[in-house]
């Protein structure tokens, strides 16, 4: 497998990461948060282990306990601007996956409340959370560092609702 440099954003600095890639060598990195949308049911719940006892386990808690990792490594975001791109993306839901667009095509659907794909959720994964992007802290955080890097912020993301 070839290796492909990648910089991500974290805790508010770049770090120079090498992601090895099957294929042609070229890293998909891309997160289809503007205009992309997923079929999707009522809101799960995730399993009882994806948040702390001071959270609740349902959308408001993931997004609290989010935040407060985010702020703790420097990622920028609101409560306002992730629950808005969370209600896009999935409904909710974080079991939501996208099997029909473009990624989903290649075999790299988008999944989980802020529909990552898994190349961008292991390059932006952030430690301490999660390695699943189906756990919705994870997949929240692992999203909006992702944005903070290509867009400043998940509160400069904006598309059809």
């Amino acid at each position: 497998m070839p290796a492909t440099g990648m910089t991500r954003r974290f805790g508010g600095r770049r770090l120079a990461r090498t992601l090895a890639v099957a294929g042609t060598g070229a890293a998909v990195v891309a997160l289809p948060l503007i205009g992309a949308t997923s079929a999707s049911a009522a809101p799960a719940a995730a399993p009882a282990a994806a948040t702390s006892t001071a959270y609740p386990n349902n959308l408001d808690g993931w997004i609290r306990e989010a935040l407060s990792i985010m702020q703790q490594h420097g990622i920028p975001g609101s409560y306002d601007g992730i629950h808005r791109n969370i209600m896009r993306e999935s409904s909710g839901n974080p079991n939501a996956i996208n099997n029909w667009d473009s990624n989903a095509a290649k075999g790299t659907p988008s999944k989980g409340l802020l529909q990552v794909i898994d190349p961008t959720f292991a390059a932006y994964h952030v430690p301490g959370t999660a390695f699943d992007p189906f756990d919705p802290v994870a997949n929240i955080v692992a999203a909006c560092n992702y944005a903070a890097d290509r867009y400043g912020s998940i509160d400069n993301v904006f598309g059809a609702y």
